[in-house]
């Protein structure tokens, strides 16, 4: 009986653990920048809401919108199959970058306060464990209007 009891608990507790495996985006902090030398864009996603910013001056406009709930449900798919610890270790698909082929890009991730940032990648060519989560939070920022 003492056998039985002690498989049922480390069952039930085996359980338990693998529920905490998934990242929770309500406890995240977003941030996607893309820039070059005549191109400039800051997206930071946060609780339902996007800013978006296309200039680096302080005093820069910044877009802010409400997320539609289902490309939030859409964007926190993507994040709870991210693995943060592996981010700072995703390799860049393409080199466009090194000489102005391509914007430098970059994703920040806060999470219940520790950051987590990739190593930079060419806008619009994110490494392969990253490219749904990065190419949904960019066409984000293709459908508002006040962009232009």
């Amino acid at each position: 009986m003492r056998i039985l009891a002690l498989y049922l608990f480390t069952i039930l507790l085996g359980n338990n653990c693998n529920g905490q495996d998934k990242l929770d985006i309500n406890n995240a902090i977003i941030e996607y920048v893309a820039n070059s030398r005549g191109f400039y864009q800051k997206i930071q996603i946060q609780n339902h809401m996007i800013l978006i910013s296309k200039d680096r001056s302080k005093d820069a406009i910044v877009v802010k919108n409400t997320i539609s709930e289902s490309d939030w449900n859409e964007i926190k798919g993507f994040f709870e199959n991210l693995e943060l610890e592996s981010l700072v270790h995703a390799k860049a698909p393409t080199d466009k970058r090194f000489y102005d082929g391509a914007a430098i890009a970059s994703l920040k991730i806060t999470y219940k306060g520790i950051t987590y940032e990739s190593t930079e990648f060419d806008h619009g060519f994110p490494p392969e464990s990253i490219s749904k989560f990065v190419n949904k939070i960019n066409s984000l920022t293709k459908d508002k209007k006040q962009l232009k």
